[in-house]
């Protein structure tokens, strides 16, 4: 029967440019011509970008990408191409792939499975592809199914019906599947399933960049019909795979692009660090920045804020401002400096003693107020510290045009340990989904990877403290982040309730206090920038509680 050439063309676009991200499917289409492949299939929605959310809901935008997508076509001749866009059709918009051939659109399939859980919205603005649609076309000598992302996780779904009922040897899968950790293992567990059930070779195809919250990491994949990973694609890259499908066995053998080997097996750490540096890259040039401020502390979170800059952006388009007080230990501040040099970035020094005086002189006695005691006495002193320091960040923000990188993980940001307008300043939180144990295991990759001491071992090491007040430790609030971590994972990420979380070891007293903190405190989650999402579920697209709730779950021996 012969063979199928695929190319997979792996792109990095962005949402809206409709005509950057056209550009990328031609030279994509142009790529794959001169590999001689027979079919070049872009991910989910590549012409618009994804998720495009409520520019949906503009008729312009959908005209524009409709006219984008024919323009394509018909510089398109000499090769088959497969490309995602959002169809509009009587008033209303589908999740759809043109299918490409001789200089104009020949073929349009509408996705059947839209998913509306997670960070997925898809109800909210498409049609449902119709039940007995199905696209299927001839391609050297053999029919080839085309179906979207979700279509293929549904197991006895429409999208798998219409394989079978077509007796397709080859299916091709446009998708947009955002990461997490885990998440490459799970994408292959699905497509063997689906490959086994309708013994069929899947040619998978993904978005790669980040967009927002989210990151795409790319790893398109071709199964065979026994479900075994044939080859793989690169990941957190662009990337072209081109493979020789026998028609017969349905085995594909790699002609050029990815490694040839699948990346299920990869260190976790190693993992969420691409991610990191990929999601940053893109939020910050893909919204017209060039160079960012962190602030460094000394400690963990902001040196490896700071270290996966450099690595999104390049030494020269990150600054970092340490900014001591009074209660600024020699040993973190050197430990900054230090950091600074060990990435080589400018360092910017702005004491804060002498602004946090001035606080303090005016809010001695405040005309018309009557307090006991010091109004800066306690928690609002230490807050005040913290928002000096942002309005520190923000100014020097406004006056170079620098976008501001927060630098709380996820553990802070999940109990509330944290001030608003303080610390969480910034336009972008990079390590904000990242739970403050991964963070250590992150830096001491980062120093594993340069073969040299980046993040300091002095960092590494010391107790973590803000470092707002006389010898202030995170343990003087807070569980041990080992304790605290899993605490979180159960109630945030697994929606387990506090007798479950009990049950599985935890002291009852910490398990009250740690789920109050994380219930009280969504009014800041809400205010936070936006950051990367490499957990299976993040604060904001994934998790959206109200800020206003009543709602307090107690524990079953609760007196």
């Amino acid at each position: 029967m012969g063979c199928l050439r695929v190319a997979l063309a792996q792109i990095n676009v962005t949402v809206g440019d409709v005509d950057g991200n056209s550009r990328k499917i031609r030279d994509g289409i142009d790529v794959a011509k001169e590999a001689a492949a027979d079919i070049v299939v872009f991910p989910e929605l590549a012409v618009c970008g994804y998720p495009p959310e409520d520019l949906l809901l503009k008729p312009r935008f959908l005209t524009d990408c409709r006219e984008a997508t024919e323009a394509i076509a018909r510089n398109g001749s000499g090769i088959t191409a497969v490309v995602g866009f959002p169809e509009e059709d009587a008033d209303k918009a589908y999740n759809a792939a043109a299918i490409m051939a001789d200089g104009g659109i020949v073929d349009v399939y509408r996705k059947i499975e839209l998913p509306n859980y997670g960070v997925f919205d898809e109800e909210r603005y498409f049609g449902t592809g119709a039940a007995s649609a199905k696209v299927v076309f001839d391609a050297a000598g053999t029919e080839v199914c085309v179906n979207i992302c979700e279509d293929i996780w549904q197991e006895g779904g429409l999208a798998e019906w219409h394989v079978r009922e077509s007796r397709a040897r080859v299916v091709l899968n446009l998708s947009g599947s955002p990461y997490h950790a885990g998440k490459p293992k799970v994408r292959h567990e699905v497509l063997a399933r689906f490959a086994r059930r309708t013994a069929t070779t899947i040619c998978y195809v993904n978005l790669v960049g980040g967009q927002d919250e989210l990151v795409f990491d790319g790893g398109s994949v071709v199964v065979g019909p026994q479900g075994d990973v044939l080859c793989q694609a690169l990941r957190f890259r662009d990337d072209m795979l081109v493979v020789d499908v026998d028609l017969e066995s349905g085995v594909a053998t790699k002609v050029a692009g990815g490694n040839g080997i699948p990346e299920t097996h990869r260190d976790k750490a190693e993992d969420v660090y691409e991610a990191l540096v990929l999601g940053t890259h893109d939020y910050v040039r893909k919204n017209g920045f060039e160079k960012v401020l962190v602030g460094l502390s000394g400690g963990i979170d902001s040196a490896l804020t700071a270290a996966v800059a450099v690595a999104a952006l390049g030494a020269d388009n990150v600054v970092g401002v340490t900014m001591p007080s009074q209660y600024t230990s020699d040993g973190t501040l050197s430990d900054a400096g230090q950091l600074a040099r060990n990435l080589g970035i400018e360092l910017v020094t702005v004491p804060i003693e002498p602004v946090f005086a001035a606080y303090a002189d005016i809010l001695k006695e405040p005309e018309g107020l009557t307090v006991d005691g010091d109004v800066m006495d306690g928690i609002a002193g230490e807050n005040v510290q913290a928002r000096i320091r942002g309005n520190v960040l923000m100014a020097l923000s406004n006056r170079f045009g620098w976008l501001v990188l927060a630098a709380g993980n996820k553990s802070e940001i999940s109990v509330g340990y944290c001030t608003l307008y303080g610390d969480m300043a910034g336009g972008f939180a990079v390590i904000k989904d990242v739970p403050k144990t991964l963070v250590y295991k992150i830096a001491h990759h980062v120093n594993g990877r340069e073969g040299r001491e980046v993040i300091p071992e002095s960092t590494l090491e010391r107790a973590p403290t803000a470092e707002l007040r006389p010898g202030q430790k995170d343990s003087d609030s807070l569980p041990p982040y080992p304790v605290l971590d899993e605490i979180l994972r159960l109630y945030v990420e697994e929606d387990a309730a506090l007798d479950e979380i009990v049950a599985a070891g935890f002291d009852p007293q910490i398990v009250d206090y740690v789920v109050r903190m994380v219930d009280r405190n969504e009014y800041k989650r809400r205010q936070a920038p936006p950051g990367v999402k490499i957990t299976p579920k993040a604060f904001g697209r994934d998790r959206r509680l109200p800020m206003t709730s009543q709602y307090r779950q107690t524990r079953a021996d609760a007196e």
